[in-house]
Parts: C-alpha cells; structure tokens; sequence
C-alpha cells in the first residue's frame, strides 16, 4: 500500500470519530467539511488506488443506487416546500456517497482489510467512552446535558438514540473480533474488554431500537461464524455488557443523572471500578487460550444465509407487530428502565402521516425533507418533529416509488456484495456484515440517516464487503 493510499485510508476510518464531536455531523458546518473531505479522499482513491470504481455488478448496483438517490433529492428541490431542509438532505446524500466510493477503493488488500474492524470499534468506544466519562467523573469532566434528554447517555452526539445505535454497532464489531481466532490474543482482550463501556452505553441510551438492532446483529454474526470460538468471545462480550448495564442500572447517579455532590462523585467511583474489573475479566476470558479446538464447528442448520434470514423476518414481524398497535405516545420518560419494556411510541403518528403523503404523492413525493411541513398540519401529539424516524418510510413519503426504487437499489447491492463477500473471504465478511445489520435495523426505526456519526461507519463497513466482493483480496479466497 502506498504512503498516498495508506493516510488517505487513515482520514477515512477517522471522519466518523471526529465528525461525532460536532454533534454526530448533523448541523451545516461539519456536514459540509465532512462532504468535502469524503469527495477530497475519493479523488485520491481515483488516482492511488488500483480499482478507483468496483467492477462487480452488485457492487456498481449499490453505487449506483445510492447516486440515484442522491440525485433525486437535489431535483425535489423542484417540487418541495422546504429548500432550506432539501438541500441538507442532497449535502448529506452526498457526502454519503462519497464515503462509499472512497471506502470501496480504499479498503483494498489484506492489511487494509484487516483494520477496519479494530478502527470502526475503537471509534465507537472512543464515542461512547467520552460520553459515560462526565458520569463516572463529574467533578473533573462536566459534560453539557439538554431537558429534553430527562438524563439518557446523549454527548457528544446530542441524541440518545443515536448514542444506542452507535454503541450497538461497535458492541457487534467488538464480538466478532474477540471471537476472531486470527488476530492476535491481545487484541481478542482489548475487543472484549471494551464490551462493558459499549454495552453500558447501549442501556445508558434507553434506546428500544438499539437494544432490537444488537440483538439481530448478534444472531447474525452468529449464524455467519458458528465456531467455538466466535461463540464464546460473542457471550463473553455480551456477558461484559449487561454486566456494566447492570451495575449502571443500580447507580441513580450513573443511570440518570440523579443525585449532586458527594453521592454523585461516590457513585461514579464505583461504576469506574466495576467497570474496570468487568473489563479485566472480560479481557482475561478471551485472552486465556482453551484446551480443546477452537475452531470446532458448532452444528446449525445449512444455508446459513437462511438463518439470517429469518431473524431479519422475525425482527420484521415484531416491528410491524407493534406498529399494528394504534396507541400513540412515549412511555415512561427519560433514563427509566420501565419505557424498555413499552411498545408505545410517537413513530406510529409519524408513519402515518407519511403513509398519508405517500399517497397523496406516490410517484415522487412531497419533496425531501417536507415531512415536517405535513407533520405540523396533520399531528393528533405534541412533538415537534422533523423527520418520520425511519430511513424506509421517509424515503417513500418524501421521495415516492422512484426514490424507494434507488434507496432499494443500494440496499440490495449491498446485501448482495455481503453475501458475494462472505462466500469469498468468510472470516473477513463476517464482523462488518453483522455490524451493517444493526445500522440497516435501527435506521428503519430513527433518524440514524441525518446522523452521518451513525451512517459513516456502516458505509465504510459496506465498501469493505464491496471490495471483498469484488476481489480486493490480494487472493481470491481466505478460510
């Protein structure tokens, strides 16, 4: 890899750290530089990368898609209401496509391949780390906190859910590698030590969505690696999660911000050393090297694929389940564990109101970013919302069939490189494609598309399985 090619690879792993420090990339300024260093690294990939456009046709399928849809929300500035909210959504379709392109010409050969995982889940700890930080020392780190959060885990992105999403996604990576037998034991350890602030994050968030999306990452990964060892670095891993969340729960101080002073200070003190242990334990677990095979196969059912399957079915099912539920409004609010174990939500108004303009406008929609006008008129709750919550149902109200038809172009390129990738490099495949399954869970249930934070990191795991599918292997085929 050439110098050229391995500090543009560097800047690209980085932007989605970096960019969740300026609120996740939502507002103008960052989501503009972000666009701009995406497009700036995908002229250097154009010029130092040997393959600068996949040559797969799902690949190009997904490319395409995602431009196709990128070009449709700057021409509903034709139609829509909004200019001001359309052109932020046409900045944001672009930067995300830019950081595909340069992420599938970037993320070529064995040792790029390689660190993409570690990078994407050291970011992702790096995040939340910061965000739990304030808590477990309020008297050094004093960090800013909104009334509409009632006390949820929201910095540096500003949003909880957010925050989840983020933390369930690195939670997936962080179980595939310490269940990676080809990487080394120390970075097995520092994966699943980093498991308890990840898995503390998640329940900090009280995000319902998160905690759906990782269960379905999880079983995915699962079903791509059913070995021994991937089994139990994935329910060490997981063990160290709930372990952290558990504790955290106990701690009112570290749950919801309650308490000042002393009882503040004493709390975070004690998460911090449970944290600390959980995360020594977790690190020991995996490091310690078994006795018997490892990589013994465990007996499931053939074509895993399947599997997968009808985990995304039943997630399916139960989403549509509780969207069947004609009760609008949020449950218990803030950091309370009660809201958990509710299925009543403000995004059953969303989605019909978007139904609603959906068809009235079928074939282009009302104009992207104009849900928020027909949200104000036609809302029977109290919230001043801005987008549908979810990438799916928004994209059909505000951009109709033709907008649905590229956003379903670009999915199915990717789901169809993810499997052209698992059958060419399993071990390789495996991590991202799971990771990518919790973000495409939890975008169709929030607004993770307005947060590029949230969306950069599953588009840099998505070229990463283009290339794979596309033969960015130095061989063909890796066990």
């Amino acid at each position: 890899m050439s110098v050229v090619r391995a500090f543009a690879l560097m800047v690209l792993l980085a932007g989605p750290t970096v960019i969740a420090f300026f609120a996740g990339g939502y507002f103008d300024q960052p989501r503009e530089w972000a666009g701009i260093f995406a497009w700036a690294l995908a002229v250097v990939a154009a010029v130092a990368s040997p393959a600068p456009l996949p040559r797969a046709w799902p690949a190009r399928l997904a490319v395409l898609g995602l431009a196709a849809l990128a070009a449709l929300t700057a021409l509903s500035l034709l139609w829509t209401p909004l200019g001001g909210a359309t052109q932020d959504d046409a900045q944001r379709v672009a930067l995300y496509l830019g950081t595909l392109i340069a992420a599938a010409a970037l993320v070529r050969g064995r040792a790029a391949i390689r660190c993409v995982e570690p990078a994407l889940a050291a970011g992702t700890v790096i995040v939340v780390g910061y965000g739990v930080s304030g808590r477990l020392l309020p008297d050094l780190i004093e960090l800013s906190a909104s009334r509409t959060a009632f006390g949820r885990l929201e910095q540096p992105l500003t949003y909880w859910n957010a925050m989840g999403a983020l933390a369930a996604f690195g939670l997936v990576l962080c179980a595939r590698l310490a269940g990676d037998g080809e990487r080394d034991p120390r970075a097995r350890a520092l994966a699943a030590a980093a498991a308890a602030p990840l898995g503390l994050g998640v329940y900090l968030s009280f995000s319902r969505a998160a905690l759906v999306a990782l269960a379905v990452g999880l079983i995915v990964l699962f079903a791509l690696r059913p070995d021994r060892r991937q089994a139990r670095g994935a329910l060490t891993v997981l063990a160290a999660g709930i372990a952290a969340a558990v504790a955290g729960a106990l701690l009112p101080a570290v749950r919801a911000l309650e308490g000042s002073g002393a009882s503040r200070t004493t709390q975070g003190l004690i998460m911090l050393a449970v944290l600390l242990a959980v995360m020594a334990a977790a690190a020991a677990a995996v490091a310690r090297r078994p006795r018997r095979d490892p990589e013994t196969r465990l007996r499931l059912p053939r074509p895993r694929w399947i599997i997968a399957l009808v985990v995304l079915l039943l997630a399916g099912g139960t989403l549509l389940a509780a969207a069947s539920d004609p009760r609008a409004g949020n449950p218990a609010t803030g950091a309370n564990t009660a809201r958990l174990a509710s299925v009543e939500s403000n995004r059953y108004a969303y989605w019909r109101v978007a139904a609603g303009e959906f068809t009235t406008h079928p074939l282009l929609g009302v104009g992207s970013g104009a849900f928020r006008v027909d949200w104000l008129r036609e809302r029977t709750v109290d919230d001043p919302a801005k987008d549908a919550h979810s990438l799916y149902v928004e994209t059909l109200a505000e951009l109709g069939l033709l907008g649905l038809a590229a956003l379903a172009a670009f999915l199915a390129g990717v789901a169809i490189s993810s499997l052209w990738a698992f059958r060419a490099a399993p071990a390789r495949a495996a991590g991202p494609a799971a990771a990518l399954t919790v973000w495409a869970v939890h975008t169709g249930l929030d607004w993770d598309w307005e947060m590029p934070a949230v969306t950069t990191p599953a588009l840099i795991a998505a070229g990463l399985l283009v290339t794979l599918s596309d033969g960015g292997l130095s061989s063909r085929r890796e066990a």
